[in-house]
């Protein structure tokens, strides 16, 4: 049980919505662009978590040489996200007790932000398309600031607009980002096993506990 907790942040990808379907679909058009074949689900999803530039570098690295990605990178990322942008939440679902759980944790009085390295122009309409917006008063993105997770800088940020010191927060997460930048925002953090993690165990990760769902977390949280 976490006692104490007054604010709750989440991670969206992996965390709250499973978004590799939109990925992998988003990515094979933009292979098809530049004549790659397309690249499975597990692949997408093991090279999803650290935003989009680490992505498409990722999908690229398949069948480039490092030269090669660097000459071919800002029009595949250009491309990817024209063909994302086009299909937003089309193919992605809420996890199970999701919403279930964002409910207890607003009744609890809890005050959620979510902090995702998902780029804010795709957070915010895929939030909405979701009915994930009205729970959170904060969304920031992986270009909210000029460092994303692991770096602690949009948690500190979350502190300082709930005004909470780091030990009245929590993070909720599927991968070693999300915990690695709690760990040093100084705050406690919960892991969730079914995200992607970049293809690791979550149990590997360094975290307060692994919670099977976001309801779970909510009844191991204490105010």
């Amino acid at each position: 049980m976490l006692t104490g907790i007054k604010a709750v942040i989440v991670d969206l990808d992996g965390t709250m919505l499973d978004t590799a379907p939109d990925f992998q679909v988003a990515i094979n058009r933009m292979r098809a662009d530049f004549d790659l074949a397309p690249l499975p689900l597990q692949t997408v999803s093991n090279f999803v978590g650290k935003g989009s530039e680490n992505l498409i570098r990722r999908v690229l690295g398949v069948d480039f040489s490092a030269e090669q990605v660097e000459a071919h990178f800002d029009a595949a990322l250009a491309a990817y996200q024209r063909h994302y942008l086009a299909i937003n939440g089309h193919f992605a679902t809420l996890y199970p007790d999701v919403m279930e759980g964002l409910q207890a944790m607003r009744a609890m009085g809890l005050r959620l932000a979510c902090v995702t390295n998902k780029p804010i122009a795709f957070a915010l309409p895929l939030m909405k398309t979701t009915g994930l917006s009205a729970f959170f008063e904060l969304t920031y993105g992986g270009d909210s600031f000029p460092r994303k997770k692991p770096d602690p800088m949009p948690f500190l940020e979350v502190f300082r607009e709930f005004q909470c010191v780091p030990a009245q927060v929590v993070a909720i997460g599927d991968s070693s980002n999300d915990a690695l930048a709690a760990r040093a925002a100084g705050c406690r953090v919960l892991s969730v096993p079914y995200g992607y993690n970049h293809g690791e165990p979550i149990q590997n990760v360094d975290s307060d506990g692994i919670v099977p769902t976001l309801l779970s977390a909510a009844h191991y949280i204490s105010l």
